[in-house]
């Protein structure tokens, strides 16, 4: 069985890493390279770094800090931000990213995932897709999770990855920074609709919430977390020991 994945999520704002609730009251945490080298060393399995505000801002990403993120790290890093071209792919790469992750561009212009898979293979290639239930329904929001698009979650992301995403990131706007947990019903949703990778973000509160997460989702390949990593309400270590002890399989630090 292949070991699940723990991931520690940078949102940057402002060259620092921030977060708030609900993508809401953002409060400053700590530099991200000083961050990313400690999960580095921790055993997180991989990192993500969001510029969060890039898309909303109608700028590019910050890539002087992001060089320098890759440059302490010795683990695939995932970039998103502000990418909406192929260019954005090939500047974020350049940076030292493994894999680049798109949401809003994804949604002005469709076919910015089948050429991004073209050029650079699937596994480059990950959506990342912030979704809020709204009337009983699973919607995309854009834009860093502050503009409704009005589209079907489920449906949407089925058609990214079937047009070339390799990847999915989960994000969930109703348990983001809420620490009550994963949004378990819409994972399950995306996990039964889809054949790639499928990563759980939004909800973490503490270890027991991990291992209910890959208990009752089998299917999902990896938790992201910010905040609990951030503030030491949870270590890695411990995560993945409890996990171990759970028979869930994890990648152990040498």
């Amino acid at each position: 069985m292949l070991t699940k994945r723990i991931i520690p999520c940078l949102d940057v704002k402002d060259g620092r890493v921030v977060k708030g609730v609900r993508f809401q009251g953002l409060n400053d945490v700590d530099s991200p390279v000083e961050l990313a080298d400690y999960y580095s060393r921790s055993g997180a399995d991989e990192l993500v770094f969001y510029d969060i505000t890039a898309s909303a801002e109608g700028r590019k990403l910050f890539t002087d800090i992001l060089t320098e993120v890759a440059s302490r790290i010795f683990i695939p890093l995932t970039v998103g931000g502000g990418i909406s071209t192929i260019e954005d792919f090939d500047r974020v790469l350049k940076c030292g990213a493994d894999k680049v992750s798109v949401n809003s561009g994804a949604i002005r212009d469709p076919d910015l995932i089948p050429r991004a898979a073209e050029k650079y293979g699937d596994q480059c290639v990950v959506i990342s897709a912030d979704v809020a239930k709204i009337d009983g329904v699973y919607r995309v929001f854009a834009r860093g999770a502050r503009e409704n698009t009005g589209m079907e979650a489920v449906s949407w992301i089925k058609n990214c990855v079937e047009n070339g995403a390799g990847e999915v990131v989960l994000n969930s706007i109703d348990t983001d920074g809420v620490k009550g947990g994963f949004d378990l019903e819409m994972l399950r949703a995306v996990t039964d609709a889809v054949d790639v990778p499928v990563i759980a973000s939004g909800g973490a509160g503490c270890i027991e919430d991990f291992v209910t997460l890959f208990r009752e989702i089998p299917k999902v390949d990896a938790g992201l977390a910010a905040s609990i990593f951030h503030f030491g309400e949870v270590t890695i270590p411990d995560l993945k020991k409890e996990l171990a002890a759970n028979d869930i399989p994890v990648r152990m630090q040498v």
